[in-house]
């Protein structure tokens, strides 16, 4: 079944068992993410959302202030209500390393990835993040990210090939 989900001139499209390349950011886009042990936390609650709600994790970045996501839909909910589920309970393991009112930012972008080359492209934008950034000098430097899996097939947690 197709759904249009709309909020706001929002338009998104799920049920056409579409990839979708999901970024979302931290509260006012602050480093809430800026330690390793909130980044492990963060990949750890995906993989477990991953399992519960049946979604193929294909790509993931998790940076300082933003997530970058490349999934297939959920079997269990909308790609909108897997993330919701995803991002309170990171925000709840996390409660007590912040101060601010909110973890996360409200809204998300979501891209509907036809074609494998839109595949390719995303992944290799996912992977990229980190050295753009200037954080790292190569992708496989960040483990916080699926690169490592794609190359030495090992990583943080596992990505599901198409």
């Amino acid at each position: 079944m197709l759904v249009a989900e709309t909020r706001r001139s929002l338009q998104r499209f799920y049920g056409r068992n579409d990839q979708h390349f999901i970024t979302f950011s931290c509260y006012h886009r602050l480093p809430l993410l800026g330690s390793a042990s909130s980044r492990s936390c963060f990949v750890e609650i995906l993989d477990i959302t991953r399992h519960y709600h049946r979604f193929l994790l294909l790509g993931y970045v998790v940076m300082p202030e933003h997530v970058h996501l490349l999934i297939s839909e959920p079997e269990l909910g909308t790609p909108s209500q897997t993330l919701q589920v995803l991002k309170q309970n990171v925000s709840a393991r996390l409660a007590a390393t912040h101060t601010h009112s909110a973890f996360w930012q409200r809204r998300f972008y979501d891209f509907n990835v036809w074609s494998s080359e839109k595949l390719e492209e995303k992944l290799d934008y996912i992977h990229c993040n980190p050295v753009e950034r200037g954080l790292v000098s190569h992708p496989g430097d960040w483990p916080w990210s699926s690169w490592s899996y794609y190359t030495l097939k090992r990583g943080l947690i596992p990505v599901d090939w198409l």
